[in-house]
């Protein structure tokens, strides 16, 4: 595989790679493609709590609380 990169991003491989925490390039795109496919799952995961959450509202499945404790001791009863 050939991977084309422009000049500022190689700079950043080169940069990353010369701080010595990589043993090589290669090894600091492949972190940096984990970190966004780990980013890319928990964006996916928050899509769809933010979709659950929603569709309560619309549904009317809410719950009025006052201040900050009144929101963990609902936390707590509901886990």
């Amino acid at each position: 595989m050939e991977i084309t990169l422009t000049p500022e991003l190689e700079k950043a491989v080169r940069d990353r790679f010369a701080s010595g925490l990589y043993e090589s390039e290669s090894e600091v795109v492949r972190e940096a493609l984990r970190r966004s496919l780990q980013q890319d799952d928990v964006g996916e995961r928050l899509r769809r709590e933010a979709a659950v959450g929603f569709e309560q509202l619309e549904n009317g499945e809410t719950v009025e609380i006052s201040g900050r404790e009144a929101f963990f001791e609902l936390a707590r009863r509901r886990s």
